[in-house]
């Protein structure tokens, strides 16, 4: 099958990877892509936000399925202009998208629904966001509605800040002050035709900075799964998935379909784990990103297989997807200034020894070719994924891989998934 994949990060990559795997004979075309998935597949200068350049080379060149990695692409409406020509694509259409691309759209549909979630209020005013923040209490919460990186949330117990914060992303439009809900997080992926939902394997991602949760949100800074404590706590990992679907991923995708706007693709569900049961902190409309970079790995079942009945209807007609027993874990790799202002063109170096470590793959994010060696373009250089026979061996291999590569003022956390390998949540 020839497969054109749309994106250049390390979510990407981790696809690309994937499909690879399957040694299928698939052609894949990454557009753009970055240096590192240029070593193993075609990369053609396209832009991925723009549907009718997608659409047209799609046609043009024999595509048979078109997989949207990122969401901007997604909110612009790609993924219909694809189908408009009649092409298989793996991702929402513009009107499902709005459920990444305004979280005040995700709550009218978790409402919609009766999916658990935290109260929100939308505000456009700052006067109005001092009301709902004063009728939320602390800790803050402050989301930008549109997209934001990954950056747009802050969760404070200052509210100066949190109005700062406002400030900054109301000159976009509005945001919400939402109420903030305690326990362990959980991002869990499920694939959508449209009508059917089918769960992948769940997976915690670490959005702070620095070590012990510390530091400014980051787009992630790792992530690892399985988590065997949720296991404990449901009895099974399928017992959890089963019933997040029943009880969030299901109803959203029924309530778009009959609101006119079916969900295609993938359904990133990010969840809270509080004392009175799971609850919804967000939607994505895409794999998210790290945390692709260690469930892919672990599946069993043919991605090709899964993302094309996706995007055809099919899904209803597999078996759910099976997943290894071993686990996996990423480091995220950033530049020095990340988030705040990246330092970029710094060489990198020590990636074949950290590649040559078993258990280590690596997973490019933000690299160019230059000179015959490689650079960074951008804050998350780089993601070193380990995998292993329980966590502590995947963590042992992905720091392994962390320590042979250089990047002068580079910065990892040291803790992704210690507390887990420990038995605890985070």
């Amino acid at each position: 099958m020839k497969i054109l994949v749309l994106g250049s990060g390390a979510r990407e990559h981790a696809i690309v990877t994937a499909l690879q795997a399957e040694d299928a004979g698939h052609e894949i075309v990454a557009a753009p892509g970055n240096a590192g998935i240029a070593r193993q597949v075609e990369t053609v200068r396209l832009d991925a936000s723009n549907g009718r350049l997608v659409a047209g080379y799609a046609a043009d060149n024999g595509v048979e399925l078109v997989v949207v990695g990122p969401e901007a692409p997604l909110v612009a409406g790609v993924a219909d202009a694809v189908r408009a020509r009649g092409i298989p694509v793996f991702g929402p259409g513009k009107a499902a998208a709005a459920l990444e691309g305004s979280k005040a759209f995700a709550k009218r549909i978790m409402d919609d629904a009766g999916v658990p979630t935290g109260r929100a209020i939308t505000a456009s005013t700052r006067d109005e966001v001092a009301a709902a923040l004063d009728e939320l209490g602390a800790p803050h919460v402050v989301k930008a509605d549109g997209l934001a990186a990954g950056k747009g949330v802050l969760v404070t117990g200052d509210r100066e800040a949190a109005l700062a914060h406002a400030d900054h992303y109301l000159q976009q439009g509005p945001v919400l002050v939402e109420e903030y809900l305690s326990g362990p997080e959980v991002s869990l992926f499920f694939l959508a035709d449209g009508h059917d939902v089918v769960p992948l394997s769940p997976a915690q991602d670490f959005k702070r900075l620095r070590d012990g949760d510390e530091g400014p949100n980051t787009g992630g800074m790792g992530a690892y799964s399985p988590l065997p404590w949720v296991a404990d706590r449901w009895g099974s990992e399928a017992s959890f998935t089963d019933e997040v679907l029943d009880t969030i991923a299901l109803p959203t995708v029924r309530a778009l379909e009959a609101a006119g706007a079916p969900f295609i693709g993938l359904l990133y569900c990010g969840l809270v784990l509080t004392p009175s049961g799971v609850k919804v902190i967000e939607f994505n409309v895409r794999f998210g990103d790290p945390e692709t970079q260690v469930v892919l790995p672990r599946l069993r079942t043919a991605l090709s297989q899964l993302l094309l009945a996706a995007a055809t209807g099919g899904l209803g007609r597999l078996p759910y997807p099976t997943f290894s027993d071993e686990a996996a874990v990423v480091v995220v790799l950033a530049s020095e200034g990340y988030p705040e202002a990246a330092e970029t063109g710094r060489p990198i170096t020590g990636l074949d020894a950290a590649a040559a470590i078993p258990g280590v793959t690596i997973a490019h994010a933000a690299t160019a070719e230059l000179d015959g060696g490689l650079v960074a373009t951008g804050g998350r250089v780089l993601g070193v994924v380990g995998t292993g026979a329980d966590l502590t061996a995947a963590r042992d291999a992905a720091y392994a891989g962390i320590r042979a590569i250089r990047l002068e003022g580079a910065q990892y956390r040291t803790d992704i998934a210690r507390a887990a390998a420990e038995g605890a949540a985070r």
